[in-house]
This record gives structure tokens, C-alpha cells and sequence, in this order.
């Protein structure tokens, strides 16, 4: 894999600077609100630009190691306001990052390979998502974030909300709760132009019908889930919301290394086993970390930290995940589900052990060293197995912009 040149994402003081710098430029046309506060007391911005009663609105930062999208979020801040044509029948909101108490802990905004991103990263636990969380929480135990996000929802109304998303290894898709026809060309024209790979086989969305490469439709209310064993659904989480106007939700992942494993339709020839084995390793790797955690549990003085819950969650998802991938028909059987796959199951350890070295660096734990030598060797595996390559940071933001350009474009159609 090779090294990242000089490149870096936007970090949320810089996001707000930015945005008030938009609005004190064109006061008439954009305005900076404050929308909530977050638990850690940090305030939620939202930029508005135009005064159109259809409106659209953009998340940026829901889950807190995924950069991208503050960047591209200024990007169409800065394209809304300088083309009129943008804004003529549509108002564009801009949420800027729905978790800043989270931003504020992944600290990689300048990865130069997969193993420094991860010595930075930090993801929270799902009922602490502020777009999760209402898939696993009552409506009064809804955190700050969540009822924040939900009341610009409510406000803005909006025909399409589009939240920015990303992985760090692997490729492009699309998840939407409504279809938007048209919306898969412009795509994955976009992709190829950006040599980005279009993940076709997302494991995210698995057993959600297509509409078209690498654009899934989430499942009418109602139908199994392939992961049955998966605490969330995302038709209770704040995608759906939308709904209750008319609109819907487009959800736009990009790789920060691409790989093109993950962008094969060729059959696999036996995914029942292959998916096995895989099952078989994230138990595994799974054990490693549970037995680091045990044995240094005892000498922690703060076991109530997010970087702790965060990584007993995810551990505390592979035993359920491994069941489901055995024990449930693979969704898809192309080369490119299986890939997915294969990511997520490296994924979900190797992000659990980078947050608890994160606690035991911090605390000073002998049991560090040991655990830092595992997640060099897992991020250099991951890498390695799977090609990565970097995706320079405006090409990333570039595609991102598009897809949200033309969602935007599609479904204000369908929403006559």
C-alpha cells in the first residue's frame, strides 16, 4: 500500500470556520445556526444557503472515522452558492457534523497508511450514533445528537436528506430508503472516471434489491434482515425520518483506500465455505483481542470511557455476526460479496483492538506493546490482501460531490 502524499480532511473548527467565513461573505443567502448541543457540551451548526421551501439536507460526520464528508460538505456549500441553478427551485442545509464529541477522538485527519489511521480511530457505540440510535433506544433515551438532528429533519422538511459516509478500505455504493431511478449511471460514470470501484456486493446492504451497481434499496419495513443477530435496523434509524414528508434518504460511501475485490460480479465458486472460514477467523481474531481486554481489564482505573465501550461493543457483534454469515444463505454469491465480507470480518476486530491500544497506551498498560505489534500486523495484512490503494482526497470528495448532485437531481423529479 502505498504511502498517502500531503493531503488531509477537515477537522469541525475548521468545518465551522469555514461555513461562518460563507455566511458573514453572503449574508442574504446563508445563514450558520447553532441546532443542539452535544453531550460533551459542544455546539451542532447547520449552514443554510437559499430560502426555497423544498429543501435538501447533508450530514456530514455520523460516525466519527469517516473524514470525508466534512470536506465534501463544503465542496456543495461552495458549488451551491456560486451556481444559481443549484438553488433556483431547491434550499440546501448543511448539517456539519452530527457528532463532534466523537470527531473530536478520531484523531487521524492525515492518514499516511492504514495502521497511523488506526492508531487515531475511534467509532462509538451504536446506541451512541446519533443516526442509530433510535433503531436501539426508546424515544426518551434519544441522545442529544439524535433529537438535534431529528428536529432539523422536522424543520427543513426536507425532499431528499443525504448523509455522507465512507469506509476505509474497499469501495463506493449507495443505500437509499426510496429508489431513485437514474441515479445509478451518473454513479458509477463518476467512479470510473475517479478509478474509484464500485462495491457491488456491499455486505452492508446484503439481501437489499438493486438498483443498479452498487445502489441498494433498503427492504420495505417488514422483511428479514440477512443479519438477523445485528442489534440495529436501519428503518428505525433517523434515514427514515424523511419519510414523514414525502422524502427520503441517500446514504453515499466512499473508500479512503480502494480495492478491487470489492468490485467483481464474477460468481464465486463456493461462498457457502468461503463465507464459513470467514466466520471461523473473525471468531478468531475476535478471541485475540477478548483475551488482551481480560487480562488488562483488571489494572484499568477508568473502564467507563467511549474508547473502552466502543471496542467491547464491536466485540460483543462478532459472535452473532459469525452465526449469521453460517447459518443464514449468502445473500449474494458473487466475488465481490464474498470480498465485502472478508472486509467487514477484518474490520470489526482490528477496529476494536485499535481503540483498546488507544486505552491501554493511555494508561500507560504493558499490554500495549504486544497489542500495537497486532494491529501493525493486521492493518499490513489487510492492505496487502486486498490491493489497497489510496483515493486522493478530492477525488474522493469530487465523486461524493456528484452522487449528492445528482440524488439531489433525481429525486427532486420524483418529488414533483
Amino acid at each position: 500500500m502505498s504511502p498517502v502524499p500531503e493531503q488531509r480532511y477537515f477537522g469541525v473548527p475548521e468545518l465551522v470556520a469555514a461555513a461562518r467565513a460563507l455566511a458573514a461573505h453572503r449574508p442574504g443567502l446563508c445563514t450558520l445556526d447553532v441546532v443542539g448541543v452535544s453531550r460533551g457540551g459542544r455546539p451542532l451548526h447547520l449552514l443554510s444557503v437559499g430560502h426555497a421551501r423544498r429543501a435538501v439536507l447533508v450530514v456530514a460526520g455520523a460516525h466519527a472515522n469517516e473524514p470525508t464528508g466534512g470536506s465534501t460538505l463544503l465542496s456543495l456549500a461552495d458549488r451551491v452558492v456560486r451556481d444559481r441553478r443549484l438553488r433556483e427551485d431547491s434550499s440546501w442545509h448543511f448539517l456539519l457534523c452530527a457528532d463532534p464529541d466523537g470527531a473530536s477522538l478520531h484523531v487521524t485527519p492525515a492518514p499516511r497508511t492504514l495502521f497511523d489511521y488506526h492508531l487515531g480511530f475511534f467509532r462509538p457505540a451504536g446506541d451512541e450514533q446519533p443516526e442509530w440510535s433510535p433503531s436501539v433506544l426508546s424515544p426518551d433515551r434519544l441522545p442529544p445528537e439524535t433529537r438535534a438532528l431529528l428536529g432539523v429533519i422536522d424543520a427543513v422538511r426536507p425532499y431528499l436528506q443525504v448523509t455522507l459516509h465512507g469506509t476505509e478500505l474497499g469501495g463506493s455504493w449507495v443505500q437509499l430508503t426510496r429508489d431513485v431511478p437514474g441515479l445509478a449511471e451518473p454513479f458509477g460514470k463518476s467512479a470510473a472516471q475517479l478509478r474509484i470501484p464500485v462495491e457491488t456486493g456491499a455486505c452492508d446492504a446484503a439481501g437489499w434489491p438493486a438498483s443498479g451497481p452498487g445502489v441498494r434499496v433498503l427492504p420495505e419495513p417488514g422483511t428479514d434482515l440477512a443479519y438477523p443477530s445485528m442489534p440495529d435496523d436501519a428503518r428505525h434509524s433517523t434515514w427514515y425520518h424523511a419519510h414523514r414528508y414525502g422524502g427520503l434518504t441517500a446514504v453515499v460511501e466512499v473508500p479512503m483506500w480502494a480495492s478491487d475485490l470489492v468490485d467483481d460480479p464474477a460468481p464465486h465458486p463456493d461462498p457457502a465455505a468461503a463465507i464459513r472460514k470467514l466466520a471461523a477467523r473473525l471468531l478468531r481474531d475476535t478471541r485475540r483481542v477478548e483475551l488482551v481486554l481480560a487480562e488488562a481489564l483488571p489494572r484499568l482505573r477508568d473502564r467507563e470511557g467511549p474508547l473502552l465501550r466502543a471496542a467491547q461493543w464491536g466485540l460483543r457483534l462478532a459472535p452473532g455476526l459469525a452465526s449469521d454469515w453460517v447459518h443464514t444463505p449468502p445473500a449474494d454469491t458473487t466475488m465481490a460479496y464474498v470480498g465485502s465480507v472478508e472486509a467487514f470480518g477484518r474490520r470489526l476486530p482490528l477496529r476494536a483492538a485499535a481503540m483498546l491500544l488507544r486505552v491501554l497506551r493511555q494508561a500507560d498498560d504493558p499490554a500495549a506493546v504486544g497489542l500495537e505489534r497486532l494491529v501493525a500486523a493486521w492493518c499490513a495484512a489487510f492492505a496487502g490482501r486486498f490491493r489497497a490503494r489510496w483515493v486522493p482526497v478530492e477525488h474522493q470528495v469530487e465523486h461524493q460531490s456528484r452522487t449528492v448532485l445528482a440524488a439531489a437531481r433525481y429525486a427532486r423529479e420524483l418529488s414533483g
